[in-house]
């Protein structure tokens, strides 16, 4: 059988031989090439006339059943818009997100596809992650605590002390974390998202696999402030509920469960510790001798999170009086210019899909040619112009510091210090 050579041009490996092409296990293919098609929009009858095949044969090929022949592969593969490369390179083997799910109690309503499809794409990114590691030999650090025992506990007390024990762990005091995304990426090893789920409604979605550790997909399509609260509800059902998959839904519960109880107040917690606030507040106090709408919103900016969602805890630790949130709503307060004088760190949060970290492997990946521009743009979910764009960006943060070599290091010395 003759077929183009182009078939065996692999951009992170030699040329591959038709016998290599033919030891190829059919079944990861099969799943390739069933997600590239259905990612292109096209239908199993569209691929059949491209390679001149029944829907049946695309249908056995897509399960599997059937092997798929050379020249079958690189027509498919121009149709789905992709290099033939990514199709047979192997993958990092990982259990089906969607079947994780499938036991998770959530209530999809009309929208089953749409969170269905913000799965798959989790999912890919995820792959994609740990692909990437494994490309460039740079396995991600990863600082778990090990899973916090709560049972029989009041969930509200547990959060709390959970909150207070990690808050000590990572070293972040009674302040803010205005860097929250960086700190769980960097300091704890978690893999976070911001993809732009299908639906508002759904805040975030968290799931641990073996392979890949902790995993997180926050909305993007929410505020900053929103974002933040989301990351840390998921960090928290990371810390007490590591090993059970979960999505959480705007306003989901009207009874809420003990493990969302939890979650909720952690976030809380986490993002606002009671003695740090409690300081901050009579500070206010002892300053202004009362506190107004404006100096409500300016503690929301320095705390990172929603003005309605300081007010109801300010309201939960009675400094405040029940209901304040809600007379505010109703009547004309408005948040005004922060007040001259009044310090605040504003809550800096990355407005990008992709954690930085799997950027700079991407980018890495592909200047050691490891990649070919077409696989860095599918990496980065981007078209080949804005790849070479953020390529180019990256390496400029990175120049100067580009030195692979290892220190010399006196770790006797340093350890004894």
């Amino acid at each position: 059988m003759l077929v183009s050579q182009d078939l065996y041009l692999i951009p992170s490996g030699p040329i591959m031989s038709e016998a290599d092409f033919e030891s190829i296990d059919p079944h990861p293919l099969a799943e390739a090439l069933r997600k590239a098609r259905k990612d292109s929009g096209l239908t199993q009858a569209d691929a059949a006339e491209i390679i001149g095949a029944s829907r049946t044969t695309v249908t056995a090929i897509e399960k599997g059943e059937r092997r798929v022949k050379a020249d079958e592969l690189i027509a498919l593969s121009r149709a789905y818009g992709r290099q033939v490369g990514d199709l047979v390179r192997p993958r990092p083997a990982i259990e089906s997100f969607r079947d994780r799910f499938k036991a998770v109690p959530h209530p999809l309503g009309p929208d089953d596809e749409g969170i269905n499809a913000s799965i798959d794409a989790f999912e890919e990114f995820c792959r994609n992650y740990i692909e990437l590691e494994e490309l460039t030999g740079s396995a991600l650090l990863q600082d778990y605590p090990l899973p916090y025992d709560i049972a029989g506990l009041d969930p509200e007390a547990a959060a709390e002390d959970v909150s207070a024990a990690e808050r000590n762990r990572l070293g972040l005091g009674e302040g803010p974390v205005p860097n929250l995304r960086e700190v769980l990426e960097g300091d704890v090893g978690l893999r976070v998202f911001y993809l732009p789920l299908l639906s508002a409604e759904y805040a975030a979605i968290y799931l641990f696999n073996e392979v890949l550790g902790g995993c997180i997909a926050v909305n993007g399509r929410h505020s900053e402030e929103r974002r933040r609260w989301s990351l840390a509800h998921q960090y928290g059902h990371f810390l007490a509920y590591r090993y059970r998959p979960a999505i959480i839904l705007e306003d989901q519960y009207r009874r809420r469960p003990e493990r969302e109880h939890f979650a909720e107040s952690f976030a809380g917690y986490f993002l606002m510790p009671s003695s740090g606030l409690k300081r901050r507040f009579h500070g206010l106090l002892r300053a202004n001798r009362t506190v107004t709408a404006a100096d409500l919103g300016a503690l929301a900016h320095y705390y990172g999170v929603s003005m309605a969602t300081l007010t109801q805890r300010l309201e939960d630790l009675r400094l405040l009086p029940s209901g304040v949130w809600d007379r505010m709503t109703e009547g004309s307060y408005r948040v005004r210019e922060t007040p001259r004088g009044y310090e605040v760190e504003p809550a800096v949060g990355p407005d990008d899909r992709l954690p930085v970290r799997y950027q700079y492997l991407a980018v890495s990946a592909y200047d050691q040619g490891l990649l070919s521009e077409g696989q860095l743009a599918r990496f980065l979910a981007t078209d080949r112009l804005e790849a070479r764009g953020i390529a180019e960006e990256l390496r400029g943060h990175a120049r100067g510091v580009t030195d692979e070599r290892p220190f010399e290091l006196d770790l006797t010395r340093i350890l004894i210090d």
